[in-house]
């Protein structure tokens, strides 16, 4: 009887990719290397964590990912689009249609209502929201009954809530979220990185979250560990304690040679 074909591998696509990055600020004596000869991948549909010592580059990776900072050399790719080198207009383009953010401060335009500042983007864009996507998110962060209010009349949480809601609005291929719980109390922290979670478990979105917070660390499929602008550890299904016992490890191990974001 002949054996059966084993099922092929599942393919597997990268919604982000960077290759050979570099970058520096500064010169002479006074500069400094943010990043390193940085090479990494970041899967479609997978909840990523970059984490590292305060003035790792994690921030700075982050930035050069999402285009919105240059690298001196290296390459970056969303998905199949080359975004290194990338005039302003395209780089503005490509960022509105494929990219979403959420970051610290939550960045609500504060005349707007939440509603108003969720479509906002489709709105810049000259397109509409799906309106069944744009109500399904909203139903999922629990918004429904706060459409009309304005950031003032929220609490932290359900700011950083519609902050979520308008970067997966325009259903980008990948958000990146910039300590998004870094100015939240535990329990709308856990709020805001159970969607997060959900996003990517119920919608299939892709989520690169640069974090401190080794809890908030824990709710992603794996975490990309930074120092002196290198990449040093690379650990999948973490944990909180595998997180903090990881960070430790390297912290001692390796000294950092420079400081950046």
């Amino acid at each position: 009887m002949p054996l059966a074909t084993p099922p092929a591998p599942p393919i597997v696509r990268n919604a982000v990719t960077a290759s050979g990055l570099w970058r520096a600020y500064g010169s002479g004596e006074a500069q400094v290397v943010a990043l390193r000869d940085v090479s990494v991948a970041f899967a479609s549909g997978a909840f990523t964590a970059i984490m590292g010592p305060s003035g790792s580059g994690k921030s700075t990776l982050m930035h050069c990912l999402a285009g919105l900072d240059t690298t001196d050399r290296g390459t970056v790719n969303i998905g199949d689009t080359v975004l290194t080198g990338l005039g302003d207009k395209a780089l503005t383009k490509l960022r509105r249609d494929k990219i979403g953010f959420i970051f610290q401060q939550f960045n609500l335009l504060p005349t707007l209502t939440a509603e108003e500042n969720i479509l906002l983007p489709a709105s810049i864009a000259g397109a509409k929201a799906d309106p069944a996507w744009v109500n399904r998110v909203i139903a999922t962060l629990d918004l429904s009954d706060r459409l009309s209010h304005k950031p003032t009349e929220l609490s932290g949480g359900q700011q950083q809530r519609v902050a979520c809601a308008r970067a997966l609005a325009t259903r980008p291929d990948v958000v990146f979220a910039d300590e998004p719980t870094g100015n939240l109390d535990t329990r709308s922290s856990a709020e805001v990185l159970g969607f997060l979670r959900k996003s990517v478990d119920d919608f299939g979105q892709t989520i690169v979250m640069v974090t401190h917070d080794p809890s908030a660390a824990a709710y992603a499929d794996r975490v990309v560990f930074l120092a002196d602008g290198q990449i040093v550890r690379d650990l999948h299904g973490p944990t909180a304690d595998s997180v903090i016992d990881t960070m430790r490890d390297f912290e001692n191990a390796v000294p950092l040679a420079g400081k950046a974001a």
